[in-house]
């Protein structure tokens, strides 16, 4: 199977029509749902050590197991894309989602989350290429990361490879790390300044 490399998912050159950049978000929203059927969503959301134990069957079947996390707070584009390029690289794509009280330890803003992590969780779950989401309530996912033991760790192209927590534990096993390139001027952060500049 031909799998497809992250770093060919580029933003779209700045004069293409606004058209082709919403129907292009709804044809990767509609890859990634592809397939899916509402009672797997509950399923799809488990804890740290229920994961554990499913994950040695993957492993028994020789599956590549692929972790990524973050807050995943308002989804859009660049995480349907980043999403879709982790899940290419392996058989089985964990998303670790930070709580509640994790994002607040982050420092992004007294506003968030917005999404409750319950919400964030279930809307990851609705996505084909995501098949578990669990959420965790440390800082960062080294922890997580311990207690799952992915074959690849992924993160975004913004975060230099000394600095992912969690790198140490993949490679002692084997494993390597990917970045995935981000689709420039698309996050929370600027939405939400969006929001806000149109409602004031």
């Amino acid at each position: 199977e031909t799998k497809t490399s992250p770093t060919r998912l580029t933003s779209r050159a700045p004069d293409v029509h606004h058209g082709f950049v919403v129907a292009d978000f709804f044809f990767i929203l509609l890859r990634c749902m592809i397939g899916l059927t509402p009672n797997m969503m509950p399923t799809k959301v488990t804890t740290r050590e229920e994961l554990a134990s499913l994950l040695a069957e993957h492993r028994r079947q020789q599956h590549r197991i692929v972790f990524t996390n973050g807050c995943f707070d308002l989804m859009h584009i660049g995480h349907v894309r980043y999403l879709q390029a982790a899940r290419d690289l392996g058989e089985v794509l964990i998303v670790g989602v930070n709580s509640d009280t994790s994002v607040r330890a982050l420092h992004k803003g007294a506003d968030r989350p917005i999404v409750p992590d319950v919400q964030r969780a279930e809307v990851l779950a609705a996505l084909a290429c995501v098949d578990y989401v669990v959420i965790f309530p440390e800082p960062d996912p080294g922890a997580l990361i311990a207690t799952l033991q992915p074959d690849i760790l992924v993160k975004g192209g913004d975060w230099p490879l000394d600095r992912i927590v969690g790198r140490d534990t993949v490679e002692a096993r084997g494993g390597h790390v990917q970045t995935i390139p981000l689709v420039p001027g698309v996050s929370t952060t600027t939405l939400v300044q969006r929001i806000r500049s149109t409602t004031a």
